[in-house]
């Protein structure tokens, strides 16, 4: 690996990936990711079929999941992008601000948005009343990753790979401070 902050390091025939000042273990292997995308796919392509839906991919954390969720989608429907921000350095402003906004026209359409991972729910549940005003038919929520424990703000989600508990991870998208996103498998932090 380039990044001389990153590596593998072999422990005990445990992948151990090393990111800045913390290790992580292989938590969900890369052929489950996939697996559990296969099926979600299904699900969503019997729902939306003959709906043409937009596919509504929150970046940077969800551009993994999109690509693979979009290659098992069997339906007429298109992908769209956005970015948010609800952080100024490292604290939270509370606000969400749309910093990369759709180009797409949503009014009258079905949209699914897509997330890497629901936390605590905040940025979602003050991103949903910006997508209403612009009156689509219908909005969901797929993520691979949810945090029950963390919800603050109640959310339906209908999609949801894998429910997991209030640990950090990284890996298949996600980050530490900018770092592991491109881990196939997800790894969860080793307390040391």
């Amino acid at each position: 690996m380039s990044d001389k902050n990153s590596s593998l390091v072999p422990e005990q025939d445990i992948p151990i990936v090393r990111v800045k000042d913390k290790r992580f273990r292989v938590f969900i292997p890369y052929e489950d990711i996939q697996e559990r995308i296969r099926i979600m796919a299904a699900a969503m392509t019997r729902e939306y079929e003959g709906k043409q839906p937009i596919f509504l991919s929150v970046l940077t954390g969800s551009f993994m999941f999109a690509a693979d969720l979009m290659k098992h989608i069997n339906i007429d429907c298109e992908i769209a992008f956005t970015r948010l921000s609800s952080y100024s350095g490292t604290s939270s402003t509370g606000k969400v601000e749309m910093v990369m906004d759709i180009k797409e026209n949503i009014e009258g359409r079905h949209i699914i948005i897509l997330e890497d991972i629901v936390d605590s729910g905040t940025t979602l549940s003050r991103f949903l009343p910006m997508l209403q005003e612009r009156k689509p038919a219908s909005i969901a929520i797929a993520t691979l990753l949810i945090k029950p424990e963390a919800l603050k703000y109640p959310l339906d989600v209908p999609y949801v790979g894998f429910r997991i508990s209030n640990e950090f991870i990284l890996g298949y998208g996600l980050d530490y401070d900018g770092s592991g996103r491109n881990f196939k498998d997800i790894y969860q932090v080793v307390e040391e």
